[in-house]
Order: structure tokens, then C-alpha cells, then sequence
């Protein structure tokens, strides 16, 4: 039975900080709060990206301190939170439709829901729901919004699967293997996480580049037709 320091330690958890998140739920925590930024549109702030690696880092024991994870169940953990909950919120939205980010005032969770209908209507349904799981606030909006598009459920089940395990297991992975090979790694958490945000952009970052140079190419050969 926990403590009451333990219960006070979990009240004043800083949900915005990883390593506070960490050392008060531990893996199960890792769970909820990627069904909860992945399946719910209260949960677009959440520290998606920093918490995994930082989960990561920590199943080492690199950081010297009293949190310490299994790899193996924090893998299943993270796997689970985030692809039943990119399902739950695909499920949302085909159910309740745009009503869900109407009744919202947020303006980060609008201009998300704006990048994800033009990744969807760029890039196509499979290449959008993988590249959205790398980006902040877009890979919560992108499911409901994909459900409210009517993307099939076969296609979407099958790449928010692939793109929510090799983003989960992918940064935990990252994070496990430099901290196991770096010593006393936890001196450069902080840059470390902030780096690491934004690798997780590069898949979208070289997709927009290749789009943009193809549609440079059509541009120019459309100027030598008209020549």
C-alpha cells in the first residue's frame, strides 16, 4: 500500500516534466500518458517524445539516482498506450466528427488539426498517420481528425501501428542504447531530449523537402511547355 509521502510525491507530479512523471508512475504512467496524447485531445501538451527517451535512459540506471525502469514492460507499456490510443482516437472522431475540436478553444490544438488534414491530403493516408507520430500536437489531432475524413480502418490501423511502434519503441531504444554506452549521460539529459525532438522531426522535414522540390520540377516543366 503506498505511503502517504509516496501519494504526495504522486499529487505534485509535474506532468510536463518527464523524469517527475517517471519517478511517480513509473512505467504504467508511460502508458497512460501516451494513450492519453495519442487518444485524447486534453492530452496535446503531454511529453510524448522527452518521456520515452528519458524512460529509455533511465532502464540503465545511467542517471545515479532512485529511478530505475525494466526495459521489457516499459516496452509493452509504451507500445500499448500509444496504439490503442491512436485507435480510440480514430474511433472518436469517425464517431463524433469535427464536433470534438469545435467545442474546443484551444489554438495549438486548430493549427494542428490544419497540419493534419494537409498531411493527410499531401502525403496520403499510410504516409501521413506514420510521419503525424513524430510531430508534437499533430499526432493527437490526426486521429480524430482521420476518423472524422473516414480514412478506412484496415488503412489506418495497419500504419498507425507500424508508426506508433517505431516511434515508441524506437525512442525508448534510442534512449536505453546511449545511455548504456555514454557514462554519467544523465549530465546532458536536458540537451540530450531537446536533440532528440528534433530527429523525431526529420522523417516530416525530408518529406516536405522531397515535396517541395517535386513540385519545383513540375513548376519548371511546366515553364518549358509553355516556352
Amino acid at each position: 500500500m503506498p505511503t502517504p509521502i509516496h501519494l504526495s510525491l504522486q499529487l505534485a507530479v509535474n506532468v510536463l516534466d518527464a523524469h517527475s512523471l517517471l519517478a511517480a508512475f513509473g512505467a504504467l504512467g508511460v502508458g497512460v500518458v501516451l494513450f492519453a496524447e495519442t487518444g485524447l485531445l486534453v492530452g496535446f501538451f503531454l511529453p510524448g517524445d522527452s518521456l520515452l527517451f528519458t524512460a529509455g535512459l533511465l532502464c540503465t540506471g545511467s542517471d545515479g539516482g532512485s529511478v530505475h525502469l525494466s526495459l521489457g514492460p516499459l516496452l509493452v507499456a509504451a507500445a500499448t498506450g500509444a496504439l490503442v490510443g491512436a485507435q480510440c482516437g480514430y474511433l472518436l472522431g469517425r464517431k463524433a466528427g469535427g464536433a470534438l475540436l469545435a467545442r474546443s478553444r484551444s489554438q495549438r490544438l486548430h493549427e494542428g488539426a490544419k497540419r493534419a488534414e494537409v498531411l493527410l491530403e499531401r502525403y496520403g493516408f499510410a504516409k501521413a498517420v506514420v510521419l503525424a507520430r513524430f510531430v508534437p500536437v499533430v499526432r493527437t489531432v490526426l486521429n480524430p481528425v482521420a476518423g472524422a475524413l473516414e480514412v478506412p480502418v484496415r488503412t489506418f490501423t495497419l500504419w498507425q501501428v507500424v508508426g506508433g511502434l517505431v516511434w515508441s519503441v524506437g525512442l525508448i531504444l534510442a534512449g536505453y542504447a546511449l545511455g548504456s554506452s555514454v557514462p554519467n549521460i544523465d549530465r546532458y539529459l536536458l540537451p540530450l531530449v531537446a536533440l532528440i525532438v528534433v530527429v523525431s522531426l526529420l522523417p516530416l522535414l525530408a518529406e516536405l523537402y522531397r515535396a517541395h522540390r517535386a513540385r519545383r520540377g513540375g513548376d519548371s516543366d511546366s515553364e518549358k511547355e509553355n516556352r
